[in-house]
This record gives C-alpha cells, structure tokens and sequence, in this order.
C-alpha cells in the first residue's frame, strides 16, 4: 500500500464525512456480542487467613511505668539536710511542672526555726520573681507574723515558709493529685529536717496534701496533729488580700499560735 502523506490523508477523511460516513469498520467482521472463551482470570489475592501471607507488624514496645512517689521517697530518705534535700528535688525529672516552670521553690529558713509554714502551690508572680510569696502577699505575710514577734529574716524567732509544691503549676492550676502524691514525700522529709515546734498549713492545697481535707472556712482556727506536730490551718494571704474581712479570723489564728510556741 502506498503511503499517503498527512494532507491527502486529511482530504480522504474529510471526503468520507462529507458523503456521510460516521463510523469507520475494519475489513473483517467484528460480533462484540460475542464472549471470549476463556476469560482473564484475575490474580488471586493473599488469603487474610493465611498467617504465612499477612504483613508482620512491627514490634510493639512497652514504655515502663515509674513509681514516682516511690523514687521520691528513696531520695528524700537519703538527704541528711535540707540543702542535700533542695538538690534531691533538683534533680527530680518524674514531675511534669518542673518542665513548665522557670524556677523552684524549695524553702526559705534555716533548720530549728520556731514556725514552719507551708503555702499553696507558686503562682506566676513567684515563679517569674523567684522568690516566696513575691509583692503584696509576700509584705501581708511578714506582717502577720512580725505582730506576734515572729520573722522570715532577722533576730526575731525563725519562720521557715514552703511551698507543697517547689513548681509552679500550668495556668496557676491547682495541683493534681498526682502531682501532690508524689511531691508530698520531699515536703515531709523538709519537715522532719526542719523540726520546727509548730506547723502551719496555708491554703487548701496545702490542706487537702498534708490532711486529705478541704475547706479553709471549717478548717481554720482547729489545732489537729500532723508528721507529730501541733499544726494549724490558716488563711493563705491571697484569700485574705481578696476577703479582707477574714483577717479578724486570721488575727486569731496568729494569737493561737503565739500562745502554743510560748506555752
């Protein structure tokens, strides 16, 4: 057959269409109504059955649990003083505040001081600043306690003050009780390390942590027993800054705790 250059090609199709031709047919007859023999047979898929062709999935690794409270009771028990105590806390990784906070609190006295006082958790002021009880809270505090002789610093008798939790937790949340229960054995050796005459629980953190209780308002003012210490709950300076008709029970409170250092 002659080969047919593109342009003749063209006016033959186009001579073809003009004369009505609207299919193009092949030389030989085509039944496409008729089926093949044999059909295709597709290719057989893995049986999901057959252990042999499932994929093998991949190795399952269980990460192991931590008994943070159970760590926290072994160094505690190994610190002979407050500042080896301070490092065992610095060292801790298995409390997630710490990853949160920009500085730990761990306590501010000395050994043998008369009152030992511990605080709700650091909120941002104290936490950005560093320091205990940072601003107002911190100067309603010494007064408190200045009016019944007693100090943070300087001659006067000793007030060691802490916090139950060294880091301040997200959002100023309370803490939770996990964060609490595991936490909780390094504020118990600071009290034993401590040793101080009178414990004083501010806040309900402090409360619900050391007494499995809550309720400033029917706490406050009641001597109960803690770590063998006569310890009383108080006002945290924070809800006395917000209900400042409270101080009158604060007042008395402090006046109760005069008399049982003294007596």
């Amino acid at each position: 057959m002659e080969s047919v250059d593109y342009h003749s090609a063209a006016a033959m199709l186009a001579w073809q269409i003009e004369l009505g031709a609207d299919e193009s047919i092949c030389d030989q007859p085509l039944n496409r109504y008729e089926l093949p023999s044999a059909l295709a047979k597709p290719a057989k898929a893995a049986v999901a059955n057959d252990p042999k062709a499932r994929p093998t999935p991949p190795p399952v690794y269980e990460v192991p649990k931590v008994d943070g409270p159970a760590i926290a009771r072994d160094l505690a028990a190994q610190a002979g003083d407050l500042a080896a105590l301070e490092q065992a806390v610095a060292g801790f990784e298995h409390c997630e505040l710490k990853r949160g906070a920009r500085n730990m609190l761990f306590g501010q006295g000395v050994a043998g001081a008369s009152v030992m006082v511990i605080g709700d958790a650091p909120n941002r002021d104290d936490d950005r600043a560093g320091v205990f009880l940072d601003g107002t809270r911190g100067l309603l505090f010494d007064k408190m306690f200045a009016a019944i002789g007693l100090s943070r610093t300087g001659e006067a008798p000793a007030v060691y003050y802490s916090h139950i939790m060294p880091w301040r937790p997200p959002q100023d949340r309370d803490p939770k009780a996990d964060e609490l229960a595991m936490m909780k054995p390094f504020i118990e050796r600071q009290i034993a390390l401590v040793n101080p005459d009178v414990l004083i629980l501010m806040g309900n953190i402090a409360c619900q942590c050391m007494m499995g209780r809550r309720g400033m308002t029917r706490l406050r003012g009641d001597w109960v027993e803690v770590m063998g210490k006569p310890t009383l709950p108080m006002f945290h300076p924070s809800q006395l800054m917000r209900t400042p008709i409270a101080k009158r029970e604060a007042w008395a409170d402090l006046l109760s705790v005069k008399s049982r250092i003294q007596g």
